[in-house]
């Protein structure tokens, strides 16, 4: 039996807190079913809408409690074609991204970002976490901003040019007088 009032009170402390994160998974997948997973839909359909694109929304129901919500920007060719037998082509497709709503084991929801990737050029990279918030947290300015990022990143994608990127940190030393048979610096 514990002896100490100090150490019961910190067991009976902890025990509240697990009981209350309990409760706040049962509650936020309640308030995911209620309304948010549609209110996602809906919303995210106004903005695409708004903004002139052509998604595909997907609603992932295989496992009750661990849905998720899709948006887009579909699968195309890509403009690259793959050379076959006799001189004969296969265009390469390519997925155009998309931002996915997912429900956690715990009932909160995780904001994902897959940028674009096409078929035989290189590895698909992981998604990119935006964010993990409760559902009750979820509202149609937090969605559109989501959108916002997700285009961003889009854009940065499409316009890669190693040439225009800027380091960081420059590691050496910057010389006035550039090395004979070397590139200036």
């Amino acid at each position: 039996m514990i002896k100490s009032p100090d150490q019961l009170a910190l067991l009976q402390a902890k025990a509240r807190q697990y009981r209350d994160a309990l409760q706040n998974t049962a509650r936020f997948r309640l308030i995911w079913q209620e309304g948010v997973q549609k209110n996602l839909v809906t919303w995210l359909k106004e903005l695409a809408q708004n903004c002139n694109l052509t998604v595909e929304i997907e609603e992932r129901m295989e496992v009750e409690g661990l849905e998720s919500v899709i948006f887009s920007l579909g699968l195309v060719p890509s403009g690259l074609k793959e050379i076959l037998e006799g001189n004969n082509r296969r265009d390469l497709m390519r997925q155009n991204g998309s931002l996915i709503y997912q429900q956690l084991f715990n009932g909160r929801v995780m904001a994902l970002i897959n940028l674009p990737y096409i078929e035989k050029y290189g590895q698909p990279q992981e998604p990119r976490s935006v964010a993990i918030f409760s559902p009750d947290e979820i509202t149609e300015d937090k969605v559109a901003s989501h959108v916002a990022e997700f285009l961003t990143d889009l854009t940065m994608w499409e316009s890669y040019d190693d040439d225009s990127m800027q380091p960081a940190t420059r590691i050496g030393f910057k010389s006035e007088q550039p090395v004979a048979g070397g590139p200036e610096v």
